[in-house]
């Protein structure tokens, strides 16, 4: 907007944004004032914001800013206070982790032997089902005892050997609806940080209560309700870091949660050593961790200052940049620093109901309602399900490899690290959508590659403790590695693709969809111990169509943040009408 403005005779003429037009004065002075605009534009002009400047009276004007440029400007893309803000929130992925991937060791079919020469014929250390279920019962034993796992235990072998996936897939199912409630809770009542100090809490109450499962029923039925209460330290973790820093660091920031989720997936297998006999004693170990880390170290994290802006709760979010600023070493934010609308209406102020609680007219807005939103939802999702299936059917599936379990576990572990590395270093230059898609076609190949040397391995499933396949399990590792480049580029894409006051939700019906197809991974899983090759084949299958897939979303590199799904539809329309008159410009 073109604004002249007539100063003690002197015509001085200044250029603004539309958001911020304004004329500067001198306090001491009387101005003239004319402009060239309809009726009523010298009161607009009167109460139009200001950058360092002054008003009429000569007070100080206000400063209207939208988060991201509060955070860039003022607070730091990425420092010292976002930093730790970052590292205290991603260590609760750690018990995620360990929580999610606990089966692979308490409900693994544990090696068993002959008693005393009594089963003539079969190989000691065994893990054939079949030859188990043509023995005489009492000829054979679990060589770590029958605690040693929950299929010794309770005998789930034989024609009882799909209950042992039942646990892992009712886990899943639990953590798919609660993915839901928390996303609604987080964006609606609780926020970031109350719904990850929730979760911490019951997840671990239920893992608790699950070493204290009587049978397999009881069994399931906890591992249910711990992966329902698990649900909601994923989703919150990863909008709670990203929220909190500047456009720049997004994706990286991201990538942080899923190496502490490495961290805990990799130091399973040293606490689940030492109880390996008794798999009740390592659920009791792993529960007291989210407890201790809910109690003493979540109560020092901010809350999400996006989200407290999106509820109204201006004052607070100021708060916390202004806390995230000091602790970068900058100056203090200024005094007439207000924080835009999200609504896109910067005079609009929320209407209150008769109890005097605030509501703000983009909360009332639905992604499901939103045809662009919806669709966009829908693609996202039928990837997740497919990336959900690959990555965690791949680590539950290492028992099938011909290797020690231990040492599979330990190297896919070991190859989240690459992963997570790789992935951070490349989004700082890659677009999204063309590296979900290669990296879900490399686990594709190794995964159909793995077919072909578990023909070649046999299907005896004999347990050795120093050998076994090593071209496999690295192809399985270098396919592992694929996976979990595409489960973690999929979060980060998810937060990027949505708006804030959709984004919680967004990235809970992600969840949901990854949960749903994790929970059907066991029974592959189970029926792979029969047929390691079928197994991989179907993993590598699935892959492709997430690769397929993630084609048709939109590019976001260096995308803004937006914060209403009414504000984003209007830009995005604008950035590629924008994106077209620049092509059909260069092709003139």
């Amino acid at each position: 907007m073109h604004t002249i403005c007539l100063f003690h005779g002197q015509d001085i003429s200044h250029f603004f944004s539309i958001s911020r037009t304004v004329c500067q004065f001198s306090s001491s002075a009387q101005p003239n004032f004319h402009s060239f605009h309809s009726k009523g534009t010298m009161m607009e002009e009167e109460q139009t914001l200001v950058k360092g400047g002054t008003n009429l009276e000569g007070s100080e004007a206000k400063l209207e800013l939208t988060v991201d440029e509060v955070v860039e400007e003022y607070v730091g893309s990425l420092g010292f206070s976002q930093l730790v803000h970052v590292l205290l929130v991603s260590l609760a992925w750690i018990f995620d982790a360990q929580s999610t991937l606990v089966t692979i060791f308490t409900d693994a079919q544990p090696p068993w032997r002959c008693k005393s020469g009594l089963c003539q014929g079969y190989n000691n250390n065994s893990s054939n089902t079949g030859s188990v279920c043509e023995l005489v019962p009492g000829t054979w034993e679990w060589v770590g005892g029958h605690t040693s796992s929950t299929i010794a235990e309770w005998n789930l072998v034989c024609d009882r050997r799909f209950l042992a996936a039942v646990p892992a897939s009712v886990y899943f199912l639990g953590s798919l609806i609660g993915s839901g409630v928390y996303g609604h809770l987080s964006d609606t009542w609780l926020g970031r940080k109350r719904t990850v100090q929730l979760s911490c809490i019951l997840t671990s109450i239920t893992a608790f209560a699950t070493s204290l499962s009587p049978n397999i029923w009881t069994y399931a039925f906890f591992r249910f309700t711990n992966g329902f209460a698990r649900s909601g330290i994923g989703i919150c973790c990863l909008v709670l870091t990203t929220e909190s820093v500047g456009r720049k660091w997004r994706g990286q920031v991201g990538q942080y949660g899923f190496f502490f989720f490495t961290v805990g997936f990799l130091t399973l297998p040293l606490v689940a050593y030492p109880t390996r006999t008794d798999w009740r004693s390592l659920y009791k170990v792993l529960s007291f961790i989210p407890l201790a880390y809910a109690v003493l170290l979540l109560p020092l994290v901010s809350e999400s200052p996006r989200w407290l802006l999106i509820k109204g709760r201006t004052k607070e979010a100021l708060q916390v940049l202004d806390r995230f600023a000091r602790l970068n070493g900058k100056q203090k934010l200024p005094s007439n620093l207000s924080l835009t609308d999200p609504t896109g209406s910067s005079n609009a102020a929320p209407s209150t109901t008769s109890e005097g609680a605030e509501i703000t007219p983009n909360n009332r807005e639905k992604l499901w309602t939103t045809k662009w939103a919806a669709i966009r939802m829908i693609t996202v999702m039928l990837a997740g399900f497919g990336v959900g299936f690959v990555y965690y059917g791949v680590q539950l599936n290492v028992e099938n490899l011909n290797f020690n379990l231990y040492v599979s576990v330990a190297i896919n572990a070991v190859m989240e690290i690459p992963a997570v590395v790789i992935g951070t270093f490349l989004l700082g230059f890659t677009n999204r959508r063309l590296l979900l898609s290669v990296s879900s076609f490399i686990a594709a190949v190794s995964s159909i590659l793995c077919t072909f040397f578990s023909h070649k391995g046999g299907t005896s499933k004999v347990q050795n403790n120093h050998g076994g396949s090593w071209v496999q399990l690295i192809i399985e590792g270098i396919g592992f590695m694929g996976a979990s480049t595409t489960f973690d580029i999929l979060y980060i894409y998810c937060v990027e693709l949505f708006p804030t006051n959709v984004r919680n939700f967004a990235v809970s019906m992600l969840r949901q969809a990854i949960m749903l197809g994790a929970s059907v991974a066991p029974l592959l899983v189970v029926l792979g111990r029969l047929s390691p090759s079928l197994s991989f084949l179907v993993f590598g299958g699935f892959a492709i169509s997430s690769g397929v897939l993630s084609l048709w979303l939109p590019e976001t590199r260096n995308a803004p943040l937006y914060e209403t799904l009414k504000q984003q539809e209007e830009e995005e329309k604008h950035t590629w009408i924008s994106h077209n008159d620049g092509a059909l410009e260069l092709g003139k």
